[in-house]
């Protein structure tokens, strides 16, 4: 565990990297790929240091998957290729970029799961003259009850519902089938052991049981439609950090996408799968002290997206024995913490804290400190301090 005395004379708040951690985040992932390729998910990382790092460091790691056609434009002047832009985009100057780095013979290919959305890429390659990959994005939610467990993305969802899209693609010439995607989110980005909520926690691993085999057929049976008439997919991607432990046992699928694992923020605490390092937060100044117990620090509202809720707050962990106010939680320009311990804390010292999320936070710093054994080895940009913003 870094600690807080590594930033004393820094400039706060900073961003940091624990390098051992991550490092052993890497390792134990790449040993559950069960010979499956592992695509790194660019929006849980953002930095060019850390993705390269990643893709070096084992054979299994090959490809990234993207968000943004202006990502994948940078990622390639960069140096890297093979990239999947995980979300369907409309961006026509974002693709014109990617069609000029097609040209220059990367492999960049986009993702589809309407027709509108392949018209649009088609009539880019055309005026570019060069065929352009494509990859659908396939619904692997699930529906007991009529409660939906996974997330709103693809209208894909069954074999018939790809007939438009695999008729107009045979028809095109400047557009070709490269692989399928399903995210099976229920999985793979909802947590089954969290603290206190043992109830919800039974629901949920009953749910994630009941979808596991659901989501296996589906793959299968979709598979086996597109092959059936002469399509040959590249690449079947499925999963995510939660899901890795199931998705890479099904034959079918060929690479597993995995991003949030490698740094682990608190939402990945609340598994019962997999346990993965901390290995990735900010520390704050102390700047006063309004009440015995209260220590205010400078910014540290770095809340993560998704649905509302405390979850998605940042995290007090250094010293011990800190937490939010609930009346207050954490501020753009200030943040007070309530501590209980017994070190005497001082005014410009630190407190350290965890991200709800994962690459989200390097939209919020220039760089992140890299520390190995309580000391700083190295400094690597994010996105941000490669003047680089996507979204």
């Amino acid at each position: 565990m870094v600690d807080r005395s590594v930033f004393s004379k820094l400039s706060m708040p900073c961003a940091f990297l624990d390098w051992d951690a991550f490092v052993q985040n890497v390792d134990d992932i790449a040993a559950k790929s069960n010979g499956k390729k592992i695509r790194i998910a660019t929006k849980s990382i953002r930095s060019v240091q850390v993705l390269k790092y990643i893709l070096e460091s084992n054979d299994c790691y090959e490809g990234l998957m993207c968000y943004n056609p202006h990502e994948a434009d940078f990622l390639a002047e960069n140096g890297f290729d093979n990239l999947l832009i995980g979300y369907p985009t409309v961006d026509v100057i974002g693709l014109n970029k990617i069609a000029c780095q097609i040209k220059k013979g990367k492999k960049i290919i986009c993702m589809v799961d309407q027709t509108e959305q392949i018209t649009m890429i088609e009539k880019i390659a055309a005026k570019n003259e060069i065929v352009i990959p494509l990859c659908i994005d396939i619904d692997m939610s699930t529906s007991y009850f009529g409660f939906h467990f996974g997330v709103r993305r693809s209208p894909i969802k069954e074999p018939r519902d790809l007939v438009p899209l695999l008729t107009h693609i045979l028809q095109s010439l400047n557009v070709r089938l490269e692989g399928i995607m399903g995210y099976e989110a229920q999985i793979a980005g909802v947590g089954d052991d969290a603290k206190n909520r043992v109830l919800k926690n039974k629901i949920i691993q009953f749910l994630k049981k009941k979808s596991l085999g659901e989501i296996a057929k589906k793959r299968r049976e979709i598979v086996k439609y597109i092959e059936k008439d002469g399509y040959h997919l590249e690449f079947v991607n499925g999963g995510g950090t939660g899901s890795l432990h199931s998705t890479a046992k099904e034959k079918v699928v060929t690479e597993v996408t995995v991003g949030s694992g490698f740094y682990a923020p608190t939402l990945f605490d609340e598994y019962r799968s997999f346990q993965y390092q901390p290995a990735i937060g900010f520390a704050l100044p102390i700047i006063r002290k309004p009440a015995d117990k209260i220590f205010t620090c400078t910014s540290g509202g770095f809340t993560a997206s998704g649905a509302v809720g405390k979850e998605k707050l940042p995290t007090p962990y250094s010293p011990d024995h800190c937490t939010l106010l609930p009346l207050e939680g954490a501020g753009e320009v200030q943040t007070p913490v309530f501590y209980s311990g017994h070190e005497d804390l001082k005014i410009g010292e630190a407190i350290l804290f965890r991200p709800s999320k994962s690459g989200e936070i390097a939209e919020r710093f220039s760089h992140l400190y890299v520390v190995s054994k309580n000391k700083i080895i190295d400094r690597f940009t994010t996105y941000r301090g490669d003047r680089g913003c996507f979204l």
